[in-house]
Protein backbone atom coordinates (compact mmCIF):
# COMPACT_ATOMS: atom_id res chain seq x y z
CA UNK A 1 0.00 0.00 0.00
CA UNK A 2 0.82 3.63 -0.50
CA UNK A 3 0.36 4.80 3.13
CA UNK A 4 -0.12 2.42 5.99
CA UNK A 5 -4.21 1.64 5.90
CA UNK A 6 -4.47 2.21 2.13
CA UNK A 7 -7.24 0.24 0.85
CA UNK A 8 -6.23 -2.45 -1.18
CA UNK A 9 -8.97 -1.90 -4.21
CA UNK A 10 -6.43 0.75 -5.32
CA UNK A 11 -4.74 -1.74 -6.91
CA UNK A 12 -7.00 -4.25 -8.32
CA UNK A 13 -5.73 -5.26 -12.28
CA UNK A 14 -8.97 -4.80 -14.25
CA UNK A 15 -9.55 -8.10 -16.16
CA UNK A 16 -12.31 -7.09 -18.45
CA UNK A 17 -12.24 -8.42 -21.83
CA UNK A 18 -11.68 -5.23 -24.28
CA UNK A 19 -14.94 -4.33 -25.49
CA UNK A 20 -13.55 -5.29 -29.88
CA UNK A 21 -13.31 -8.93 -28.43
CA UNK A 22 -17.26 -8.94 -27.50
CA UNK A 23 -19.84 -10.95 -29.50
CA UNK A 24 -22.83 -8.24 -29.57
CA UNK A 25 -26.48 -9.85 -29.53
CA UNK A 26 -28.88 -7.24 -30.32
CA UNK A 27 -33.01 -8.53 -30.36
CA UNK A 28 -35.17 -7.67 -33.26
CA UNK A 29 -37.31 -5.23 -31.69
CA UNK A 30 -36.93 -2.81 -28.42
CA UNK A 31 -39.06 -1.05 -26.63
CA UNK A 32 -37.76 2.94 -26.43
CA UNK A 33 -38.65 6.32 -26.20
CA UNK A 34 -39.92 8.15 -29.96
CA UNK A 35 -39.42 11.58 -29.71
CA UNK A 36 -42.23 12.02 -32.16
CA UNK A 37 -44.95 10.08 -30.65
CA UNK A 38 -43.41 11.48 -27.25
CA UNK A 39 -43.94 7.87 -25.14
CA UNK A 40 -42.36 4.62 -25.23
CA UNK A 41 -43.33 2.50 -27.89
CA UNK A 42 -42.18 -0.58 -29.99
CA UNK A 43 -39.36 0.11 -32.57
CA UNK A 44 -38.01 -2.36 -35.06
CA UNK A 45 -34.19 -2.84 -34.92
CA UNK A 46 -31.92 -2.95 -38.11
CA UNK A 47 -28.31 -2.31 -38.54
CA UNK A 48 -27.79 0.68 -40.57
CA UNK A 49 -26.54 0.19 -44.03
CA UNK A 50 -24.43 2.82 -45.89
CA UNK A 51 -26.54 3.51 -49.38
CA UNK A 52 -25.02 3.80 -52.39
CA UNK A 53 -23.05 6.91 -53.28
CA UNK A 54 -25.06 9.69 -55.41
CA UNK A 55 -22.71 10.13 -58.84
CA UNK A 56 -24.30 13.86 -58.96
CA UNK A 57 -23.25 15.07 -55.83
CA UNK A 58 -21.25 17.90 -55.59
CA UNK A 59 -18.21 16.29 -53.93
CA UNK A 60 -18.17 13.38 -56.63
CA UNK A 61 -18.63 16.33 -58.96
CA UNK A 62 -15.55 18.21 -58.02
CA UNK A 63 -13.76 14.96 -57.30
CA UNK A 64 -14.45 13.71 -61.25
CA UNK A 65 -13.57 17.12 -62.67
CA UNK A 66 -10.38 17.14 -60.85
CA UNK A 67 -9.27 13.85 -61.95
CA UNK A 68 -9.91 14.59 -65.82
CA UNK A 69 -7.25 14.71 -68.10
CA UNK A 70 -3.55 14.07 -67.41
CA UNK A 71 -1.73 14.24 -63.96
CA UNK A 72 -3.00 10.67 -62.66
CA UNK A 73 -4.01 10.67 -59.77
CA UNK A 74 -4.97 13.75 -57.32
CA UNK A 75 -5.84 13.12 -54.36
CA UNK A 76 -4.47 11.08 -51.41
CA UNK A 77 -5.81 7.46 -51.39
CA UNK A 78 -5.70 6.03 -47.44
CA UNK A 79 -3.50 2.80 -47.00
CA UNK A 80 -2.53 3.11 -43.26
CA UNK A 81 -5.98 1.22 -41.78
CA UNK A 82 -4.93 1.10 -38.17
CA UNK A 83 -8.83 -0.24 -37.34
CA UNK A 84 -9.97 -4.10 -37.29
CA UNK A 85 -13.39 -3.48 -36.33
CA UNK A 86 -16.14 -0.83 -37.17
CA UNK A 87 -18.64 0.55 -35.03
CA UNK A 88 -22.04 -0.81 -35.26
CA UNK A 89 -24.93 1.37 -35.76
CA UNK A 90 -28.62 0.77 -34.95
CA UNK A 91 -31.64 1.87 -37.10
CA UNK A 92 -34.62 1.84 -35.42
CA UNK A 93 -38.05 2.61 -36.66
CA UNK A 94 -41.40 3.31 -34.09
CA UNK A 95 -44.35 0.95 -35.13
CA UNK A 96 -46.38 3.42 -34.56
CA UNK A 97 -45.41 6.42 -36.41
CA UNK A 98 -42.17 5.04 -38.46
CA UNK A 99 -39.80 7.43 -36.96
CA UNK A 100 -36.18 6.54 -37.59
CA UNK A 101 -33.71 7.08 -34.91
CA UNK A 102 -30.46 6.02 -35.10
CA UNK A 103 -28.34 4.50 -32.36
CA UNK A 104 -24.64 3.55 -31.87
CA UNK A 105 -23.00 0.98 -30.14
CA UNK A 106 -19.38 0.13 -29.44
CA UNK A 107 -17.12 -1.67 -31.48
CA UNK A 108 -17.32 -5.36 -31.91
CA UNK A 109 -15.99 -8.11 -33.80
CA UNK A 110 -19.11 -10.20 -34.58
CA UNK A 111 -22.50 -8.56 -34.05
CA UNK A 112 -26.33 -10.73 -34.36
CA UNK A 113 -29.18 -9.52 -34.83
CA UNK A 114 -32.34 -11.50 -32.90
CA UNK A 115 -29.65 -14.68 -32.92
CA UNK A 116 -31.12 -16.75 -29.45
CA UNK A 117 -29.45 -15.57 -26.06
CA UNK A 118 -26.92 -18.27 -25.15
CA UNK A 119 -28.30 -19.39 -21.73
CA UNK A 120 -25.21 -20.00 -18.45
CA UNK A 121 -25.12 -23.64 -17.02
CA UNK A 122 -27.29 -25.15 -19.66
CA UNK A 123 -26.67 -28.41 -21.31
CA UNK A 124 -25.49 -28.15 -24.95
CA UNK A 125 -28.81 -29.61 -27.14
CA UNK A 126 -27.27 -31.89 -30.54
CA UNK A 127 -29.76 -32.07 -33.23
CA UNK A 128 -29.38 -35.23 -35.42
Amino acid sequence: PAWPGAPLFLYAVSLRVSPSENMVNVPKTKNTFCAKCKKHTKHKVTQYKKSQESPCSQGRRRYDRKQSGFGGQTKPIFHKKAKTTKKIVLSLTCAECKRRDQKVLKRCKTFQLGAEKKVRGAAPVFSI
